[in-house]
């Protein structure tokens, strides 16, 4: 039996090459995209792709052009809450077309592969134990690949909706060229607080990715009826917490159920309710992202 050292060179499997025209491919779309923002949360529960979603039907109401990747490949949303679930997929020219939703938003999520409601990602390995390291080796694959074999386009803005936790974001930074921009949502809560400098930490100092800001999600409760805000924090938590982690912080974004309701429905709450104030916050978001974009 041969010893890898008996091999010269790759053995005729081209695998450096294989790598370098990914990569190329890679970069080649990634050019054409002017601004990639990763949107964190430390934990679940905070509404990050409903924070998302509606930032990048703001800014594409706008008239700039966006795009979204939900990064969550076992928990993918982010085409129910744009409407585009069973729209088919195209490929031209050996790329895929992502699927548009309101808009003109681009989404390609792994949602629109899978045949069913009920149908998991499931990742297969010998043991419960190597599960686990397969399951971060096909997600790195998989995002690789809707970054590379995507046609995107030109794009303003491309989101990536990542799952909870800041683990996933190592991965993602490992598969752009030319980093991101890291968003951070959390909501007014001690125990949202407590992993809000962790995702920071693991954003701007381990991984080198300029941190945008900041977003309080939930922050008041606005009346389904009246539609004034009803403030249920006065603690400013999220704020200092900003300020003492030397970072922008973005505002908030008061709880509106009428959100629940158009992510269900497939529209964008502020393309549905401008004028709210939920809306009116986002708006206030996306201004400071395309100040950030000049």
């Amino acid at each position: 039996m041969k010893k890898y050292s008996d091999i010269a060179g790759d053995g005729g499997s081209n695998i450096l090459g294989q790598v370098a025209e990914k990569g190329e491919r890679l970069s080649a779309r990634l050019r054409a995209v002017k601004w990639t923002v990763a949107v964190l949360s430390g934990k679940g529960g905070v509404g990050k792709s409903a924070v998302s979603v509606n930032l990048a039907a703001t800014l594409a109401a706008r008239g700039h052009t966006v795009g979204i990747l939900d990064a969550d490949l076992n928990g993918p949303s982010i085409a129910k809450m744009l409407g585009v679930r069973g729209q088919p997929l195209r490929i031209r020219q050996g790329a895929v077309q992502p699927a548009v939703g309101p808009a003109g938003i681009r989404v390609l999520s792994m949602d629109l592969f899978l045949p069913g409601d009920e149908t998991p990602v499931l990742w297969d390995a010998p043991t419960q134990q190597d599960s686990f390291v397969w399951r971060g080796a096909h997600e790195v694959t998989a995002l690789r690949e809707f970054l590379t074999d995507t046609c995107w386009g030109k794009l303003d803005f491309l989101f990536l909706d990542l799952p909870p936790g800041t683990d996933r974001l190592a991965n993602v930074v490992g598969l752009l060229p030319e980093g991101i921009g890291t968003l951070i949502v959390t909501i007014p809560s001690e125990v949202s607080h407590l992993v809000v400098r962790k995702s920071v930490t693991v954003a701007r100092e381990l991984l080198k990715s300029r941190v945008v800001g900041l977003l309080e999600n939930m922050g008041a409760y606005v009346c389904a009826h009246c539609g004034i805000p009803e403030t249920l924090f006065h603690d400013g938590g999220s704020a200092r917490i900003a300020w003492e982690m030397g970072i922008p912080f973005l505002g908030s974004v008061p709880f509106d159920p009428r959100i629940s309701a158009c992510s269900d429905r497939g529209l964008p709450f502020v393309l549905d309710h401008v004028d709210s104030p939920a809306a009116k916050a986002f708006a206030a978001v996306a201004t400071r992202l395309e100040e950030d974009l000049r």
